[in-house]
């Protein structure tokens, strides 16, 4: 597994020290490539150096967070939308299935579950949306804000409502609303409209992983 992709998955969070030689070791590699590795993730904004030496899982203060929050919605909508115009019916079906898979997690409000059916829900319209260069600033945006988006979720509660709102995204996506499944996932990612406001999402985080 990558480091970006252990970041995502929230394996390591914000301020998680990154251990070099252990990456040396298990990638059975020299310190040079490990740190080049490592020096892109730095410009992607996914690890900081500390002014000691080595480097930790990139942290951001509240104003950063919910910027960027602002931001991954807009290109998750974006996403919908085009996904709209160009999945295949096999993709809508993927979809379909994804979305059915995800209710007995959300029956048994069991959050990691939920997690991974959530991922595998979303996946879908990444493929679907058929572009692969919004994909990856997705991804990104997703690996950067997803620890503190889990810990808001866990503490909040929020399983079933975002279930709900993911068979509304479907049924506009079903219609080929475009606009409509836009207007939707937007709403579903931004703070205040389908997940609390920004006040109970910041009063949910561990002052731990904030700067």
């Amino acid at each position: 597994m990558s480091i970006e992709e252990a970041i995502r998955k929230g394996e390591l969070l914000p301020g998680d020290g990154i251990d070099e030689g252990a990456l040396m070791e298990r990638y059975g590699v020299s310190r040079t490539p490990v740190r080049e590795a490592l020096l892109q993730l730095q410009a992607q904004q996914l690890l900081q150096s500390l002014s000691r030496g080595g480097m930790v899982v990139a942290r951001m203060d509240v104003p950063q967070l919910l910027a960027m929050w602002e931001v991954l919605a807009e290109l998750e909508g974006i996403c919908a939308r085009l996904a709209c115009e160009r999945m295949t019916t096999r993709d809508l079906q993927a979809l379909e299935e994804a979305h059915r898979a995800a209710e007995p997690a959300v029956d048994a409000e069991d959050v990691e579950a939920w997690q991974a059916h959530n991922r595998a829900f979303h996946e879908v319209l990444y493929r679907a949306c058929a572009n692969c260069y919004l994909r990856d600033e997705i991804l990104l945006t997703r690996a950067r804000t997803g620890a503190y988006r889990r810990h808001a979720f866990a503490a909040i509660g929020l399983i079933r409502k975002s279930w709900e709102q993911h068979d509304q995204i479907l049924q506009a996506l079903r219609a080929r609303d475009a606009a409509r499944a836009w207007e939707l996932m937007v709403a579903h990612l931004s703070p205040g409209q389908g997940m609390p406001g920004p006040a109970a999402l910041i009063a949910s985080l561990p002052k731990h992983l904030l700067l």
